[in-house]
């Protein structure tokens, strides 16, 4: 089997990797498991049993490869397309059908001056935060089920996955130290938004620190509201991240501060969000426990707390088991007449419902 390469992806790089030369690799997932979600806020259903793909990891097919142009430059290129494996139908991970290859696609140049990069990327705050949480932002127990449940926001901006249109530079390694640098005129081409006017700009910038049991990091988002967001308003989001690896354990945790001006016309959104996780190995068992908070004003419509936990099993490298449970508490709006947030559990295969409490339990094959 030719040697595998390292994807240049927004949410992977960290350094300028070494390729094998003239190289084509095929890679993917294909997650299926049982989920059941109970707790339903206002009773709108008693709960939800079925069986999905992609509880932990979106299912997924992907191409990439490098070409070695002579004197240390090199050709780089990666297409990633999500699969529903239980039912063939529709795009896991965006929100529109007629794009191929949603996930993910860029093509781009690598050498001794970095790695630059364009297409559709993931933005370097969603490679910040996943990368820290020990779900990795999949199963019930994900970050993202209270990070962006504000109130009077349009979904999708205090959490940015990927970006349509993006330019991407990740800096060479300065003994563990990156920069990463991206923009985008197409902020609302998104997982979550359309229908965007492409006068939206994106600008991101991140600088982080990788060396030994150490990972740290600060990431810096904006979106400069243009003539087709004039409801919407400018989206700053600041984090502030790391995790300690001890071997016995790892803890990670991250702070961001997320606001959006004017939103919807109601008043300006601000939340603080925190996550503090940790991941033990023990044997072939990787248990994983997680708490996030997402602390917001009036506006953004109160308080919302997820405790999560949950354990891995591998039955080899490329194939693991999967099992976690998770409960959301809605706090009230900070006393404000506005409707109060309404976070509810999902995972990589539920979006939507009411419900307040999920379980998950699957297996993934990585190839």
């Amino acid at each position: 089997m030719q040697k595998k390469i390292i994807a240049l992806a927004i949410a992977g790089l960290a350094s300028t990797a070494a390729f094998a030369q003239s190289n084509v690799t095929i890679y993917g997932i294909a997650d299926y498991g049982y989920s059941y979600r109970h707790n339903s806020i206002g009773n709108a259903s008693d709960s939800a049993s079925q069986f999905n793909a992609g509880q932990q990891s979106a299912s997924r097919i992907g191409f990439k490869g490098v070409e070695d142009l002579g004197n240390g430059l090199k050709a780089v290129f990666l297409v990633e397309q999500g699969l529903n494996i239980d039912t063939t139908t529709g795009d896991v991970g965006a929100s529109t059908n007629n794009i191929a290859f949603v996930r993910q696609a860029y093509g781009g140049l690598t050498g001794g001056f970095g790695t630059l990069i364009g297409g559709r990327l993931y933005t370097p705050h969603y490679s910040l935060v996943s990368s820290l949480d020990p779900f990795a932002n999949g199963t019930v127990g994900r970050y993202a089920n209270t990070y962006n449940s504000a109130v009077g926001t349009a979904s999708g901006l205090f959490d940015p996955v990927r970006v349509n249109n993006a330019v991407a530079y990740v800096s060479p390694s300065f003994g563990g130290f990156t920069v990463t640098g991206a923009y985008s005129n197409n902020a609302l081409a998104n997982d979550s938004v359309v229908g965007n006017s492409q006068n939206n700009s994106v600008y991101a910038l991140m600088g982080r620190y990788t060396a030994g049991p150490v990972d740290a990091a600060v990431s810096y988002h904006y979106i400069a509201a243009g003539t087709g967001l004039p409801t919407v308003g400018n989206v700053q989001n600041i984090t502030l991240g790391g995790s300690f690896d001890a071997k016995v354990v790892k803890i990670a945790g991250w702070y961001s501060n997320n606001q959006q001006d004017n939103a919807q016309g109601i008043a300006d959104a601000k939340i603080d969000n925190w996550m503090i996780g940790a991941t033990v190995p023990v044997g072939k068992f990787a248990i994983k426990a997680s708490y996030n908070l997402s602390d917001g004003n009036a506006a953004a419509g109160g308080n919302v707390q997820q405790y999560a936990i949950g354990a891995d099993y591998a039955l080899s490298k490329r194939t693991n088991l999967y099992t976690a449970y998770a409960m959301i508490d809605n706090d009230s709006a900070n006393g404000a007449n506005l409707v109060r947030r309404a976070a509810v559990v999902n995972d990589n295969a539920n979006v939507g419902g009411t419900f307040q409490s999920g379980f998950n339990i699957g297996m993934r094959h990585s190839f």
